[in-house]
């Protein structure tokens, strides 16, 4: 079940939503929650529920090890660590691992056939947080496994993010408000998120999967730019919109997970961009991988290293593919580069910040190129196109001018408003005067509009899933 599915948004969240407003107690509403996310999650995947929920058990019972037997607290933590990334890579890793090993050597061993269970990635990387957290005694070890299962399964963010670590709901777990004016603005928040999906991000994806499809004779330089600019709109829209729903939905539950997008697309470097494109990802690596690796703290070659390593991971996290991997690379020597000319490191003007932010959307255009491309080949390729495909023949024009209908072209409009400094000016306006910090008369007339106009893009919404439009689920990748 995702959440711009109709079973979610007529059924499943209704439901919930007002059974967890009739029941009394912080403990009947917990188990509320588990049971509905462990729904949730059986309903696509009926068989690795079991898994999620071994994954949950075993590190329950590695941090209460670490409290109870001290001096073996690092075995307890090597054997969390082994567990949880085994798991990855059996399911994740196993097969590109063997068919890269097929290759190197020449030998036939058979290649693992497993399905990817949809949310692996979240899971282990939340189990593990909370683990960690317990190594480094900053948190105690959770006693009532239903509220550690609670925790990592919770159906907000339990298959797409955001990344919710340990620490910054350990205290909603056991005590928490809930308050009508909350409900109604995560309720606002998701449907937010939901337009971003259903509106731009799904018609985005007819452009940028009809073009990645197509024949590589068919695409000329307009289309290489119109499916390269498409996926990265899709991209971003899917995410955001995605993590804006998980925020509404915690929000109606009284819980606070942490932004998780700060509109990217207006970074001014590289280092910008990672401080406000899937902040949970980027901060559980920092956190995690870069810290202990030393950080910044050893000089600036092994800063250097330390973050080629971090992006890496970052890179296979999404998944198992040598363009995963490029994509990871690639952004890691951008913020090489930009560690060491000094160009990127000097105050400028509004020419400078100019430059830097097309330097920033060109060199995050084509990494998402490689990203998207099924092989390394279709990427070289599709850059190559997008600089020197001169080509006008009938069938590349076609294929180009079918994709520009009046909708696509609405779609692409509004993605590019919305997720550059307009959008970010309305939606940072709009929340301020949610929480009462903004009292501008334009401001509040705009705030209370917005309640007028969530229905109606609720209903446009709906009306779009009932009419069965592409809606593809991105998050099957990683």
């Amino acid at each position: 079940m995702v959440f711009s599915s109709l079973s979610f948004i007529s059924i499943f969240l209704p439901v919930v939503l007002i059974l967890y407003w009739i029941l009394p107690g912080i403990r009947v509403r917990n188990f509320l929650l588990l049971f509905a996310s462990l729904v949730f999650y059986a309903y696509g995947e009926p068989v690795y529920v079991f898994l999620m929920i071994g994954t949950v058990l075993l590190n329950y019972l590695w941090a209460l090890g670490m409290e109870r037997f001290p001096g073996g607290k690092k075995a307890f933590l090597l054997l969390a660590v082994l567990q949880n990334l085994g798991v990855l890579g059996v399911y994740k890793y196993s097969g590109f691992l063997v068919e890269l090993w097929n290759g190197w050597t020449g030998m036939e061993l058979p290649v693992p056939q497993l399905s990817l269970p949809i949310g692996i990635s979240f899971f282990t990387f939340q189990a593990m947080s909370y683990v960690i957290d317990v190594y480094r005694g900053g948190t105690k070890a959770q006693r009532n496994l239903f509220r550690l299962m609670l925790y990592v399964s919770l159906f907000p963010q339990l298959i797409a993010g955001p990344i919710v670590k340990y620490h910054d709901v350990e205290q909603e777990l056991s005590e928490r408000t809930l308050s009508l004016p909350e409900t109604m603005l995560g309720i606002r928040r998701f449907v937010t998120g939901l337009g971003k999906k259903v509106l731009i991000a799904n018609y985005m994806a007819v452009v940028a999967d009809t073009l990645f499809a197509a024949d590589p004779l068919q695409v000329n330089i307009l289309g290489a730019w119109l499916g390269a600019v498409a996926y990265m709109l899709q991209i971003y829209f899917d995410f955001s919109g995605y993590s804006d729903m998980a925020i509404g939905l915690g929000w109606m539950f009284g819980f606070h997970f942490k932004e998780n997008f700060r509109y990217p697309y207006g970074a001014v470097s590289m280092r910008d961009f990672w401080r406000k494109w899937h902040i949970s990802l980027s901060g559980w690596f920092r956190e995690y991988l870069y810290f202990p690796l030393g950080g910044n703290r050893k000089g600036r070659l092994r800063t250097c290293i330390n973050k080629i390593i971090v992006f890496a991971c970052t890179g296979i996290w999404h998944g198992a593919n040598v363009t995963f991997l490029f994509w990871g690379l690639y952004h890691g020597f951008f913020l090489m580069l930009e560690e060491y000319i000094p160009f990127f490191r000097r105050e400028g003007g509004k020419v400078k910040k100019a430059v830097l932010h097309l330097y920033v959307v060109l060199a995050v255009l084509v990494g998402f190129v490689f990203f998207r491309a099924d092989t390394m080949a279709q990427g070289v390729l599709w850059v190559k196109t997008m600089f020197s495909g001169f080509c006008f023949d009938n069938a590349s024009m076609q294929l180009w001018l079918s994709l520009l209908t009046p909708v696509h072209l609405a779609a692409m409009a509004a993605g590019i408003l919305a997720a550059g400094p307009l959008g970010e000016l309305l939606t940072s306006r709009v929340a301020a005067v949610s929480r009462g910090e903004d009292r501008g008369v334009v401001w509040t007339v705009l705030e209370k509009l917005t309640w007028v106009l969530v229905p109606a893009l609720l209903l446009l919404c709906v009306m779009n899933l009932a009419g069965g439009t592409y809606n593809p689920f991105i998050y099957f990748r990683f």
